[in-house]
């Protein structure tokens, strides 16, 4: 019975028969025989089972397991197989290429350095092994061998594999062609019933349908017997060697192509809901860009109108006005008539009072008072002359001018007091002029300052700011960082316990340290930028070279460089070291008397010496001015020196600030005097200033009026009437003027109005008719907003029509900024639009007027795209993707169930297999709880869930995609977790992992649990043994197909087991033996001679394996009958 009959749910019968009768039942091994494999040199070495079980034996390292990985070779897939695996040794150690050659030991080379491996032969020979299979049921016969040889002395050898349904022999059928390998191929080929294969997969399908193997599953269980000691997981070795893995790779491929279909129709449908997203607000906005632009025309326009439409209510009022005027102006008109005629009137009444006071002395009359008004206006003039120079000569320290002569004394004077305050003047103007220019330069260096400051704060290092502007320039026109290119200041610091001298140490290094440090790789291209540029500074550097730094001079005991640090972290400290060490080894003396006697000195006050002739001293700025400090990799110090000389400075500013102001007033002081002498001068004659003469005269006449009016009383009357007449007359002069005005005035307005009402006739006829009917109602409907409650006047208009221009300006402006910003915000959405969507916008512009194009793509968007995209995502979602993971999901569910049927094969198997008496071992299959595995299958049941009922409703399609697209990116691979995401499809996909497994020993009687394995490593050496081979023997009547109780079987029933029976106790081993006995398996058993008082019963034969100094092995065979004779012989 084969494996593929357990799958069809046949039930084996196991029945133990008689060994006698079933003891050569199946495919069994005949002989077996290798020619230079490995230490197996020169000549064809032979095993001779028999199809018997056979012990093979022999010291360590003789050459057990080289014939173990023979056999191995000769049924497992070279993939498979790990070369003496069941001996411990490294995979390094032996491969196919040192079993060809024969290595056999290593040995250290000429030069004594490396070790190199020695072999028995060249490239020029060739290998093979050969084995012989029998079935004596059916007297079948199958020869598999392989043939290696090396084409390449330093590759890996080939090889053919030979299938032939008959003995061959390696005497008989592969020697004697010669070196040709081909000719060997050629001969065999020729040979009846031998099949040749280049690969192993054909080969190995070819003998596995020779011996009834239904899967590769089958031998490689046969090549874990070979170095199986004992199940170390119940679980990994039920998946391993009893189940087979299920293809799942093609499924998941569909299942990958079905989604990127998928992928790329929800892409679409993303892509057009982002399109709309995106011209949504973008359509808005061109449309409330069109109204505002509408609008702000319509106010342009009103604006536009506006001088013609205040035209027009001007002209009413206007009309109003003209017809007012024309009434007043024919009133005034009357009055001044009647005012003419009574001025001429009264002119005649005063011609004949005149002629009575001639009449009767009134002549001298007139007289005296024209001569009185005359004096009594020169007498006025004289007396403001004669205060006004009095306050003068009061101001200027002067004496008054009581007669001509102190008048002269003063004029004499008026040189001498100019002269002194244009001196005076001059001097506080020079003064004024020094103490602008120091605040102007105590100004600049306070800016100066102060800009240091802020840069100081910013950074850390003390070089001056101009400086590092200049790196700055030279490292972002290289595009490199400033730490790459330092200062030596910044690297350098006096040591703390050496601050005495910071002061000597800053003007020594000074310049030293501002110079900049160029490493060897960045030279080229720093060279070249400063010899290109115009810096406008001085720059030194120093080009580091990458070479170790010579070893370190002595310095003097009492040298500089001992008191200075270097930052410990930088690259160029070996440099720094070195240039510090050679160039700047300076004493630092305390006393006159010690430098004086040193070549190379300095002194805490500054003063250098260097080559015991040279002396230095550069006082030009104060030793400990901490603004010019350029050394240490922190800066608060200078930067708190520098806060200080700020404060100092803003101190000195505001004291000359106040001097400033004091001359100013000074100087104007003078100037004030100045311009006094200068008015003192415009007098230059006493008699301008004296007036009392005048006032004797004005006496005179007076007393002569009064004498002449007291002499007649007629006159007097006249002279009162006169009088009277004449402020009667004044008073219809200054109606008559008044009305006069009046009239004037009205006339003017009259040809004013006029005049007025033909420009706004002129400006409204020049008006459209069309525009005056648009924009004069929506003037008005504004006036109220614009206006308020003013009332509208002729006057008021042209003020009116600014506020109400000013009203439409602010409107205009407003909207323009609306507008503006609109457009703006248009144009950059139509830019990120057309960058997103390039090929969907390759005909469109991005301007304002394009606003029509994206409202076309928007609607066709919205009408067809979108709901097509859609429509086509969810079909692919429902018919092809969710349907295909439903039948993957299916398929894992047929796969779990037919791995349970085989747990239920194999659990029959067990169950005619005596575990413990009256006992048996049956395998327990339970849902792995494996977090992965149990989110894996609720994962594929979310997906699958009511998806077949064909929903559109658009947030479940969304929700069914992401849960696909969760599965299908870990099946192909998410970047960065390629190879995590691959073990997890491994693990989830393998239905094998579904389970864990455990063993059940029961009571045949009522199948009662007696005990529970759930795996062996809690058990002990003998018991871990026991269940092993009972799991093993279970697995290989499963993978092997075993046909029990029948002569004639076509089941393979070789199986090697290397070293384990000599490892486990005699109990385990003796039951070991004992069960692959009743199951009728040939055994090949690879230990040492210690159990052979256990195996010995169950042996038909044994193979010693000799080597004579590890050189090369040899095999000797012995029936058991001739061992026991011979060991019989040694002990008598």
């Amino acid at each position: 019975m084969t494996a593929r009959d357990h799958e069809d749910g046949v039930t084996p019968q196991l029945d133990f028969a008689d060994p006698a009768s079933l003891e050569r039942a199946g495919f069994r091994l005949h002989h077996f025989e290798v020619l230079n494999w490995g230490t197996f040199h020169a000549r064809v070495w032979k095993l001779h089972p028999g199809g018997d079980n056979l012990l093979l034996t022999g010291d360590i390292g003789s050459g057990k397991s080289t014939l173990v990985d023979a056999i191995t070779t000769l049924l497992v897939p070279a993939q498979k197989i790990s070369y003496n695996k069941a001996a411990g040794a490294d995979a390094h150690e032996r491969s196919l290429r040192t079993y060809v050659l024969g290595h056999y030991k290593s040995e250290r080379g000429d030069t004594g350095s490396t070790a190199r491996a020695v072999a028995l032969r060249d490239q020029n020979t060739y290998a093979v092994i050969l084995g012989v299979f029998y079935n004596e049921g059916y007297d079948q016969t199958v020869t598999l061998a392989q043939v290696f040889w090396l084409k390449d002395a330093r590759g890996q050898p080939e090889r053919f594999y030979v299938v032939a349904d008959s003995a061959l022999a390696i005497a008989d059928q592969f020697a004697g062609f010669g070196t040709d390998i081909n000719q060997l191929r050629k001969r065999l080929r020729a040979s009846k019933g031998v099949t040749l294969h280049d690969s192993f997969p054909p080969y190995g399908a070819d003998f596995r349908r020779r011996f009834g193997i239904g899967n590769e599953q089958a031998m490689e269980l046969f090549h874990q017997t070979v170095s199986m000691k004992s199940v170390g997981n119940l679980t990994d070795f039920v998946r391993e060697h009893m189940l087979e893995a299920f293809p799942v790779e093609e499924r998941i491929a569909a299942l990958i192509a079905h989604f990127d279909d998928l992928h790329r129709a929800h892409e679409a449908v993303l892509k057009a809901k982002q399109q709309i997203e995106q011209l949504l607000p973008l359509t808005a906005d061109c449309a409330r860009h069109a109204s505002l632009q509408q609008h702000d025309e319509q106010l342009r326009g009103c604006r536009e109108a506006l001088r013609p439409w205040f035209a027009a209510l001007k002209s009413e009022l206007l009309e109003n006005r003209l017809e007012q005027l024309v009434l007043e102006l024919e009133k005034t008109a009357a009055r001044l008539q009647r005012l003419q005629q009574l001025r001429s009137e009264q002119g005649l009444r005063r011609d004949d009072i005149r002629q009575a006071i001639s009449a009767n002395g009134g002549n001298r009359l007139a007289q005296i008072d024209a001569e009185i008004a005359r004096h009594q206006t020169l007498k006025d003039e004289r007396a403001r002359r004669a205060a006004l120079y009095e306050q003068l000569t009061q101001a200027l320290g002067l004496p008054g001018a009581a007669d001509d002569e102190g008048f002269r004394a003063n004029l004499r004077a008026i040189d001498s007091g100019q002269a002194q305050c244009v001196a005076q003047r001059d001097e506080c103007q020079n003064s004024l002029t020094e103490a602008g220019v120091k605040v102007h330069e105590l100004g600049a260096s306070h800016g100066e300052l102060t800009v240091e400051l802020e840069s100081l704060r910013q950074r850390r290092s003390n070089i001056p700011g101009q400086m590092l502007k200049l790196r700055d320039l030279l490292c972002g026109a290289l595009d490199l960082d400033a730490g790459e290119l330092p200062f030596v200041g910044e690297l350098i610091q006096v040591r703390d316990d050496a601050g005495e001298w910071e002061g000597a140490a800053e003007r020594l290094l000074h310049n030293f340290g501002l110079a900049l440090l160029v490493p060897e790789v960045l030279y080229a291209t720093v060279a070249a930028w400063v010899d290109r540029s115009h810096l406008g500074a001085r720059l030194v550097y120093f080009r580091v070279r990458a070479v170790s730094v010579p070893e370190a001079r002595p310095l003097h005991p009492d040298s500089l460089v001992r008191k200075l640090s270097i930052k410990p972290d930088s690259a160029f400290y070996p440099w720094i070291a070195s240039e510090l060490a050679r160039r700047f080894d300076y004493a630092c003396c305390d006393s006159l008397q010690q430098f004086q006697r040193e070549k190379l000195a300095i002194t805490r006050n500054g003063q250098i010496k260097a080559g015991g002739e040279r002396h230095e001293k550069d006082d030009r700025h104060r030793l400990d001015d901490r603004a010019r400090y350029v050394l240490g990799w922190t800066n608060q110090a200078k930067i708190a020196a520098l806060e200080k000389q700020a404060r100092d400075l803003a101190l000195r500013i505001s004291a000359h600030g106040a001097r400033i102001s004091a001359l100013k007033l000074e100087r104007q002081s003078h100037q004030d005097r100045l311009g006094q002498w200068q008015q003192l001068a415009v007098f230059q004659h006493f008699g301008e200033l004296d007036w009392k003469p005048l006032l004797l005269a004005i006496e005179q006449l007076l007393r002569e009026k009064e004498a002449l009016e007291a002499a007649s009383d007629l006159l007097q009357e006249l002279q009162g009437q006169l009088e009277a007449l004449t402020q009667a007359q004044a008073k219809t002069d200054e109606d008559i003027s008044r009305h006069t005005t009046e009239h004037a005035k009205l006339s003017e307005r009259q040809d004013q109005a006029r005049r007025q009402l033909a420009d706004c006739a002129q400006l409204l006829d020049a008006t459209p008719v069309d525009a005056r009917e648009l924009y004069f109602p929506l003037l008005r409907e504004l006036q109220a907003e614009a206006l308020g409650e003013h009332k509208l006047t002729v006057e008021s208009c042209d003020n009116r029509e600014k506020d109400m221009r000013g009203f439409l300006q602010a409107r205009i402006d407003a909207d323009s900024k609306k507008i503006a910003g609109l457009r703006d915000r248009i144009i950059s959405a139509m830019s990120d639009y057309v960058t997103a969507w390039p090929l969907d916008t390759r005909e469109v512009d991005v301007s304002i007027n394009a606003a029509a194009e994206f409202g076309k793509m928007l609607a066709a968007l919205q009408a067809d795209d979108l709901p097509r995209f859609a429509q086509r995502f969810k079909e692919l979602l429902n018919e092809n993707t969710i349907r295909e993971i439903a039948g993957f999901q299916s398929q894992l569910k047929r796969e779990r169930e037919t791995i349970r049927e085989r747990i239920d094969i194999i659990n029959r198997s067990l169950h005619d297999i005596d575990y413990n008496p009256n006992r048996y071992i049956a395998l327990e299959a339970e849902p792995n709880l494996d977090a992965d595995l149990r989110d894996f299958q609720a994962d594929l049941r979310a997906c699958t869930e009511g998806a077949l009922t064909g929903s559109s409703d658009e947030e479940y399609s969304e929700a069914k995609f992401l849960q696909v697209k969760t599965i299908i990116e870990r099946f192909r691979g998410r970047s960065g977790n390629a190879e995590v995401d691959k073990r997890w499809t491994r693990k989830v996909t393998d239905v094998r992992n579904w389970f864990v497994f455990s063993a059940s020993e029961r009571w045949r009687e009522d199948d009662r649990e007696h005990e529970h394995y759930t795996d062996a490593g809690g058990k002990s050496g003998g018991q871990k043994e026991k269940l092993a081979y009972t799991v093993l023997a279970a697995s290989l009547a499963y993978q092997f197909g075993l046909e029990w109780g029948v002569v004639r079987s076509r089941s393979f029933r070789f199986v090697v087991i290397d070293e384990a029976f000599g490892r486990g106790s005699d109990e385990s081993a003796r039951y070991g033996l004992e069960l692959f006995k009743r199951m009728n398996l040939q055994l090949l058993i690879v230990t040492p001679l210690q159990k052979i008082h256990i195996i010995e019963p169950y042996v038909a034969g044994l193979g010693f394996v000799h080597s004579e100094e590890g050189r090369q092995s040899m095999l000797r065979c012995l029936s058991i009958e001739q061992y026991q004779a011979e060991r019989q012989a040694r002990s008598a």
